[in-house]
């Protein structure tokens, strides 16, 4: 997704106690970041971060983490999650801004991460570009090395051809599939369901929402 960028979005994200900027010096060190010692749930690609935002604040027994790299969506994202926590400090979510495709830069094996979600990620429909798929064999790859034995990872599309060539990428890499859907509102698979902007806008449209659970082996 384009987005315009946001004058406003840089001096309010260094103003946000909970967003941090050079995740890096934290890597192998994110317990350690968070009020309570808490099962630890990410999100690659957070976009505007309603998604985020709703199920932390929902769940304060989870800590979380949400990256993405665009500064204006960071900008979003932080509004929101302030809208969601009533003004207060989230003491069970940060926000980074992190290059997913170099996540294990940010994320080391000492950060043991029990679910990752990816939402509604770029579906880069040109061969050469799969490659910078979240959900291809090189990024999974990458994620068994911080996902704690028995991880998951919660997966939701509108594209056919992404979500067909992630079930591939997923056997690849050694990864059990727990569930699939190919229509999510009318055969979930999740126990909640937080929807994403994006979700919102492709349901209203008449797209079905593919999804999965796959867990690290």
């Amino acid at each position: 997704m384009r987005i315009r960028r946001k004058k406003w979005a840089k001096q309010e994200l260094e103003e946000a106690k909970f967003y941090i900027d050079e995740p890096q010096v934290y890597r192998n060190k994110w317990q350690e970041q968070f009020a309570q010692n808490q099962p630890l749930h990410v999100e690659f690609g957070c976009g505007k971060g309603n998604f985020i935002a709703t199920i932390a604040s929902q769940h304060p027994e989870i800590n979380y983490i949400a990256v993405d790299m665009i500064e204006a969506m960071l900008g979003l994202s932080k509004r929101n999650i302030e809208q969601a926590y009533l003004g207060q400090n989230p003491q069970n979510l940060l926000l980074i801004r992190a290059n997913i495709e170099r996540i294990f830069d940010v994320f080391g094996e000492k950060d043991i991460i029990d679910r990752i979600y990816i939402n509604f990620c770029n579906p880069w429909p040109r061969g050469k570009h799969n490659k910078r798929r979240l959900t291809h064999t090189r990024q999974l790859e990458n994620y068994k090395k911080f996902l704690k034995d028995d991880g998951e990872i919660y997966f939701k599309t509108d594209n056919d051809e992404l979500f067909e060539a992630t079930l591939e990428y997923l056997q690849k890499t050694g990864f059990q599939l727990i569930a699939q859907t190919y229509d999510l509102h009318n055969q979930p698979i999740f126990e909640e369901n937080f929807q994403t902007e994006h979700e919102k806008m492709f349901s209203e449209q008449g797209i079905r929402i593919k999804a999965l659970i796959a867990k690290s082996k």
